[in-house]
This record gives C-alpha cells, sequence and structure tokens, in this order.
C-alpha cells in the first residue's frame, strides 16, 4: 500500500491535539496526513448506549449507568459533535440518522448516509495489554493494513487499510472507523473513504485526548 506523505508535520498535530474539540481549518483532500488539520468539533456528548438505540438528527439520549454500558468516551462517537463534524465534512444540512448498538463491550454506531453506511466502534478492554491484543488481532485479520506512522498516528498505535478502516488504539480503548462502504470519493472535497476514516477519527481522538 503506497504510504501517503505526511508533510504538514509537527504543527498542524500539536494544533490538533492542543485544541482538543475546537475548530479547526481546512485540509488538503485526498491526504490522509492533511485530514489531521481538519479534525475538529468533536467533544464530550451524552449520545445512547442501548443496544440498537436510534438517533434521528439532534436526538441524544441518556447513557446507561456506570457499569452498564459504554463509556462516555465510547459514546462521543454517536454524539452530536461527531454528527455535526460528519455533516460538516460532508456538506449536509442536517446530522445524518445513526443506530447504536452495545454488545460484549463494543459500541457501535452505524451512519446512514445517501453514499452507504459510515460505521464507528469502540472496544472498551479491561486493560491496555488486552486492548493491544484486541487490537493487534483486528491488524492480523486485516490483509492490507498498513501501519499510520511518524506524525500521522498522532503517537498511537493505528493502522488504515485501502478499502477505508482506520484503526487507533488508545489505553484501554481501540477506536475502528470503517467507511469502506462509500464510494471511492467523498464529499465535496472528493477524499478517499481511508483519508475521510481518517479525519473522523482523529477528531474523536482530539476528543479523548482534552478529555481523557
Amino acid at each position: 500500500m503506497e504510504h501517503r506523505n505526511f508533510w504538514l508535520g509537527s504543527l498542524a498535530v500539536a494544533s490538533l491535539l492542543l485544541s482538543g474539540c475546537a475548530a479547526a481549518g481546512a485540509a488538503e483532500p485526498g491526504s490522509v496526513a492533511s485530514t489531521a488539520s481538519e479534525s475538529a468539533s468533536a467533544s464530550e456528548t451524552h449520545a445512547a448506549g442501548h443496544s440498537g438505540e436510534h438517533h434521528d438528527a439532534g436526538s441524544a439520549a441518556p447513557a446507561t449507568s456506570e457499569g452498564e454500558g459504554p463509556s462516555e468516551a465510547a459514546l462521543m462517537v454517536c454524539g452530536t459533535e461527531t454528527q455535526d463534524k460528519i455533516s460538516t465534512s460532508l456538506g449536509l444540512s442536517t446530522a445524518p440518522h445513526s443506530v447504536s448498538g452495545w454488545a460484549d463491550k463494543l459500541f457501535t454506531c452505524t451512519y446512514h448516509l445517501a453514499e452507504g453506511s459510515f460505521v464507528l466502534s469502540v472496544k472498551e478492554s479491561a486493560d491496555p495489554a488486552s486492548a493491544r491484543q484486541y487490537f493487534d488481532s483486528l491488524q492480523s485479520k486485516a490483509g492490507d493494513a498498513a501501519p499510520i506512522k511518524g506524525l500521522a498516528n498522532l503517537g498511537f498505535p493505528a493502522y488504515e487499510t485501502t478499502g477505508g478502516s482506520v484503526v487507533f488504539l488508545k489505553d484501554n480503548m481501540t477506536l475502528s472507523v470503517d467507511a469502506s462502504d462509500l464510494p471511492g470519493a467523498v464529499g465535496p472535497n472528493s477524499v478517499t473513504p481511508t483519508a475521510f476514516a481518517y479525519q473522523i477519527s482523529t477528531t474523536i481522538l482530539a476528543c479523548w485526548t482534552e478529555h481523557p
């Protein structure tokens, strides 16, 4: 797999992590590294954690009590801020409809876009060592997985696939963003599915950095 040019350097990455959930500027289309500068507007939210929960545009439901459902960090993938980021990136007038599920410590949020399904998930492992085993297992099963290296991995273990998936590991949480069902050119800037997945994943990671 051809590696992308990570030429934006440390300034873009530092800006991402320090800004957290604050807004950032636009990025060059088609580059996974350049989408880091687009990462923005993903803050702590209260999306529903119940299995099979439906989310209309702008809706939110209370999370389950502590110990019974996903953490607030996991819920961010289906929260209002993430919905807004997806809408902004795709030029949507309203937030996309989504359906969430919670099973076996895996919180999944599926966004139903006009072009296809966009799936975000967070696996909450018992500890960082178990999380690393889960991450390594996912990577070994992905035949076309390539590590995301240098500044673009934001200091975390990460990999991407040519099909449109990006996976990051942070502490005991594994974030998977799957845009493989989307067309080859995504959004008004016609980025690749992998670049779009990277853009949204760094938005969430910025919030995780600000709200650990």
